[in-house]
């Protein structure tokens, strides 16, 4: 089923309640939104599906246009959520910087979208402030969450990209909660946007708890968020999640596994479409049963509902959905 703000807000409060992390995977075609949604409803556990602003250029087709790429992304996650009792998942817009303002606002008023982030931590301290206020006045207005972000992640992932690192202040980080009255705060603590590996991660747990106890003692509890996170091993994300992360954000993972089964699928089945060496065009004929899009494509589904099932259960959200 699909989840509206309030409901989304609920899941989130349970993560931090229980210590269990909800897994958020960035989306744009409708097998990767089949293949995790069904992970997600095996496993019985709430997760939410984001699109980032490349997604919905990519979505559109030749126009790019974002408007016409958010509603058929939007569209799919709500149509394909209907079938599934034990899950529930919303859809959430991923680092939206302040050029997409209109954007977001569309997106908020229009009713695509469960959540929205605003990242504005390029910009300087008062001016992240004010954007994210803005954004935040008009969500709220219509129950739809908000995350925002200070400090910023090394390395690229879609439109964002960033060659440095600048890890989140605590009081600063105290600061703009209470200034913004965002939902969802997402903190910069060491990982990196991309393809990575965690033994290379100097993960600070220390600054994500320090981040939320100081947000607890001044009654402004939050939900920490967690990007770049692909590259994590379990243990480091068990860790995060016990230091107050509620929301982990997964793209890279889900491309490199599809990837890797496809490729798998190629390395087999590569003479069905490709003539092989010492065999004459004449007697060569294409084998349609096996390169039928949907006979390598399902490699992909089924690789990404795999790795979304095994995701929620090292995050510990498995077996815990709103929807039970």
């Amino acid at each position: 089923m699909f989840y509206q703000g309030e409901k989304l807000k609920q899941v989130f409060l349970k993560a931090k309640r229980d210590r269990f992390g909800i897994i958020a995977s960035n989306v744009v075609f409708d097998n990767q939104i089949r293949a995790i949604l069904q992970g997600y409803d095996a496993q019985r556990s709430d997760g939410l599906l984001q699109m980032s602003s490349g997604a919905c250029k990519y979505a559109a087709g030749a126009s790019s246009d974002m408007k016409i790429g958010a509603q058929l992304i939007s569209s799919m996650i709500k149509v394909l959520s209907q079938q599934f009792k034990q899950s529930g998942v919303g859809l959430h817009i991923d680092h939206a910087t302040p050029n997409y303002f209109d954007f977001v606002v569309y997106c908020i008023e229009n009713d695509l979208v469960s959540s929205v982030m605003i990242d504005a931590s390029k910009e300087d301290f008062l001016e992240n402030i004010r954007i994210s206020s803005e954004v935040v006045k008009v969500a709220h207005k219509y129950g739809v969450l908000v995350e925002g972000e200070i400090g910023y992640i090394k390395g690229s992932e879609d439109e964002i990209v960033s060659d440095d690192e600048l890890y989140t202040n605590p009081q600063q980080a105290l600061e703009y909660v209470k200034k913004t009255n965002v939902d969802l705060f997402a903190a910069s603590v060491g990982t990196n946007h991309g393809v990575t590996k965690g033994a290379d991660v100097h993960l600070h747990l220390g600054l994500i708890k320090e981040i939320d106890d100081l947000l607890i003692a001044n009654n402004l509890e939050r939900g920490i968020v967690l990007h770049g996170a692909s590259g994590l091993t379990a243990e480091q994300q068990q860790g995060a999640i016990r230091n107050g992360v509620v929301k982990i954000n997964k793209d890279t993972t889900y491309q490199m596994d599809s990837a890797a089964a496809v490729q798998a699928y190629w390395e087999i089945n590569k003479d069905a479409i490709v003539r092989p060496d010492g065999v004459s065009e004449h007697d060569y004929l294409p084998e349609k049963k096996r390169f039928d899009p949907r006979k390598w494509i399902i490699k992909a589904e089924n690789s990404m509902q795999e790795t979304v099932e095994r995701l929620v259960q090292i995050t510990g959200s498995a077996g815990k959905s709103t929807a039970l």
